[in-house]
Parts: structure tokens; C-alpha cells; sequence
């Protein structure tokens, strides 16, 4: 019965040791991600274009159809 005892006790400390490892890492930055903003601008523009290149074929429609009246 005392194993389990000894064996909770190690569990207990090995996860505190984890969690305090995790814990600096947060702090210190390690989980900072600084590739993504860099990157972002470049789909926000395509996404931008694909929206302007729809609403420029609309446009293209609906002056068609009102020639074709």
C-alpha cells in the first residue's frame, strides 16, 4: 500500500515540473507566433481580388443585359 503513496507522490511532482516548465515557456515567448502576421497581408489581398474580380464580372452582366434590351 505505501508503493501507491510513493508512486502518487512522483506523479504529483513530475506534473508540477511539467507544469512549471510550461508556465516559463509561456512567459518567456516560446509560443509567440511572429510568422503569421507577416503572412496575413498576402491572403487578406487575395481574398480582397477575388471579391473585386466578382463584383467586376457582375457589373460586366448586368451592363450586357441592359445592352441586349
Amino acid at each position: 500500500m505505501s508503493v501507491i503513496y510513493v508512486l502518487l507522490a512522483i506523479s504529483i511532482a513530475v506534473a508540477l515540473v511539467f507544469f512549471a516548465a510550461f508556465v516559463l515557456s509561456v512567459k518567456n515567448g516560446q509560443y509567440d507566433d511572429a510568422y503569421t502576421p507577416s503572412v496575413r497581408m498576402l491572403f487578406e489581398d487575395e481574398l480582397l481580388d477575388q471579391e473585386s474580380q466578382s463584383d467586376i464580372e457582375q457589373k460586366e452582366i448586368t451592363q450586357t443585359k441592359r445592352t441586349n434590351q
